[in-house]
C-alpha cells in the first residue's frame, strides 16, 4: 500500500487520468442502470402494486392483458383473494391540457386490488365516472375535479384521486369502475373483465379450460417490449464493464513497463516479489475506488436535478452491485501486468 501511494503522488496526471476514464465509465453505468431499472419500474409499477401474485387470461390471449376478455362463466366464483382486472389503452383529453396515452384499469370497489391502491389525495371512484390518476397528471396541472375524455364518445370522466407510481407498460394509470371499462371497450354483453389476479401462488381451481393461470414473473416478463429492452441494457452495462477492464489492463501494463528498471532495483535489494505485486494490485484498486467515489457523487448529483418525467430509478442496492462488479474488474485488469513484475531480472534490467 505504501508504494501504491507513493506511486500515485509521484505520477498525478497518468493517475489523474486513469481516475478519469474510471470516473466516466462509472458515472455512465450507474446512469444507464438507473434509467434501466426505471423503464421496467414504470412496466410494472401498478402491476407490482397490487400484490398480486398470479394473473388468469384468456388462454387465445398471448399472455397480453390488453387482448384477454373472461366471461363470468369461465371466471367461476371469486375468493377474498381474487379480483377482476379490466384493462383498456386510451387517450385522456382535455381542454388546456396535451393529449396523455394512459391505461384505463377497472376494478370492483369491493375487491382486493381497489383497496390497495394508496391515494396521495382525494377518494376511491363512487360511480363510473370517476377516476382515480398517477400523479403524472397531477404533475401536468390536472387537480382534483378536472374533467377528462378517454375516448371521442366515453363523455366526461371526474378525477377525484391521485395515487402515485401507478404506471404500466410505460404510460400512467388511471383506475375507474368495471362498469366504465366496459363502456371504454365497447363489448357486447358477455365479457366482464380482462383478468383475474390472485394475491396467492398456483393456479385458479375454479379455472376454466379457456383459461391460463400466470406467474407475475411470467407475465410481467411477456410483457411487450420489456424482456428486450431489459437485454438491450443488460448488454450495454456488460460491454462497458470490459471496457473499464480493458482501460484499467492497459493503463496499469503501460505504468508497469515503464517502472520495470525500479523493480528490478527493488528485487536487487532484496524486496520479496510479493510486495511488488501487492502494490500493483493496492495501485489499481485505489484508483478504481476513487474513480467509483466521484462517480458516485455526479450520480448523486444527477439524481437531484433529475426531472420527474424522466424514468430513472436510483437504487442504492442495485448501484452498489454494479459498482462491486467494477472493483473486481480493476482486480481483474491489475492481475494482467502482474507477470512482467514476476517476470523481471534485476541483472537483466539493470545491466542492459
Amino acid at each position: 500500500m505504501f508504494l501504491a501511494l507513493r506511486e500515485i503522488r509521484k505520477e498525478k496526471l497518468r493517475s489523474g487520468l486513469i481516475v478519469a476514464m474510471i470516473v466516466l465509465i462509472s458515472y455512465l453505468i450507474f446512469i444507464l442502470t438507473s434509467l434501466a431499472l426505471g423503464l421496467a419500474r414504470q412496466n410494472t409499477d401498478a402491476l407490482n402494486s397490487w400484490g398480486t401474485q398470479t394473473v388468469t387470461l384468456n388462454g387465445s390471449a398471448n399472455v397480453d392483458m390488453r387482448q384477454s376478455l373472461i366471461t363470468k362463466k369461465q371466471a367461476g366464483k371469486l375468493t377474498g383473494d381474487e379480483a377482476y382486472i379490466g384493462q383498456a389503452s386510451v387517450v385522456a383529453k382535455a381542454q388546456g391540457h396535451e393529449n396523455t396515452s394512459a391505461v384505463f384499469i377497472g376494478l370492483q370497489s369491493n375487491q382486493f386490488v381497489a383497496k390497495k391502491i394508496k391515494l396521495t389525495s382525494g377518494h376511491r371512484p363512487q360511480s363510473d365516472k370517476q377516476l382515480v390518476a398517477d400523479t403524472s397528471f397531477q404533475d401536468a396541472g390536472y387537480k382534483l375535479g378536472s374533467k377528462v375524455r378517454l375516448s371521442s364518445d366515453s363523455g366526461k370522466f371526474t378525477i377525484v384521486g391521485f395515487t402515485k407510481n401507478a404506471k404500466m407498460n410505460i404510460a400512467p394509470v388511471v383506475y375507474g369502475r368495471l362498469g366504465a371499462w366496459l363502456d371504454l371497450k365497447d363489448l357486447m354483453p358477455g365479457p366482464i373483465a380482462s383478468a383475474v389476479v390472485s394475491r396467492k401462488a398456483g393456479a385458479r381451481s375454479q379455472q376454466s379450460s379457456a383459461l391460463k393461470t400466470y406467474s407475475r414473473a411470467t407475465f410481467i416478463n411477456k410483457m411487450p417490449g420489456y424482456s428486450a429492452q431489459n437485454m438491450t441494457f443488460e448488454l450495454m452495462i456488460g460491454f462497458l464493464m470490459i471496457i473499464s477492464l480493458i482501460v484499467i489492463a492497459v493503463f496499469l501494463y503501460i505504468l508497469t513497463m515503464q517502472k520495470l528498471p525500479n523493480y528490478a532495483v527493488l528485487r536487487a535489494q532484496g524486496i520479496p516479489s510479493r510486495v511488488l505485486v501487492g502494490a500493483t494490485i493496492s495501485q489499481s484498486l485505489i484508483l478504481v475506488v476513487a474513480g467509483l467515489i466521484i462517480g458516485t457523487e455526479l450520480t448523486a448529483l444527477t439524481a437531484v436535478a433529475m426531472p420527474a418525467a424522466v424514468p430513472m430509478a436510483f437504487d442504492v442496492p442495485q448501484l452498489a452491485a454494479v459498482a462491486a462488479g467494477l472493483v473486481l474488474m480493476g482486480l481483474i485488469g491489475s492481475l494482467i501486468p502482474v507477470g512482467a513484475v514476476l517476470r523481471v531480472d534485476p541483472v537483466s534490467v539493470i545491466g542492459g
